[in-house]
């Protein structure tokens, strides 16, 4: 089954369990994908799940504006969407398992300095393809060559 058949199925699901809130998520995510289908890329297992992500990071970050701002309603339900998105995203990966493959990549790329972070980065994160906040493993890529 798809990605496109599954949300498909989960939106109906959620309409005749009545669950409001997973509705709204799934709808969003549904949402993303119909804008996928008509774009010049069209619409991928990957194209999707890239969305999905972006989706998911958007959420996360609303929510800690709305903390900020002393906003705990809005943030909960933000969050609580942000849940619900997860369960269509690979499993993240530890950080243990991204400084492996940071270090795996930097001894097959042979890179020393800072000068190569650029590279090391670029490498380890299509290993990593958006199992990982690309923010963690830039971090953990100047850590190890730093």
């Amino acid at each position: 089954m798809g990605i496109e058949e599954k949300i498909n199925a989960d939106v109906k699901a959620s309409m005749l369990a009545k669950d409001s809130k997973r509705l709204e998520a799934v709808r969003a995510i549904k949402s993303v994908i119909l804008l996928l289908k008509t774009s010049p890329e069209g619409l991928t297992e990957d194209n999707a799940l890239k969305a999905i992500q972006k989706e998911y990071k958007k959420r996360k970050e609303t929510a800690e504006i709305y903390q900020q701002q002393n906003r705990p309603d809005l943030a909960e339900q933000e969050l609580s969407q942000a849940l619900i998105m997860e369960e269509y995203l690979p499993k993240a990966l530890s950080e243990e398992e991204i400084k492996g493959i940071v270090k795996n990549t930097i001894t097959d790329l042979g890179a020393s300095s800072q000068a190569d972070l650029g590279k090391v980065i670029g490498a380890a994160n299509k290993i990593i393809a958006g199992r990982a906040d690309g923010k963690l493993v830039s971090q953990i890529v100047k850590e190890l060559l730093g």
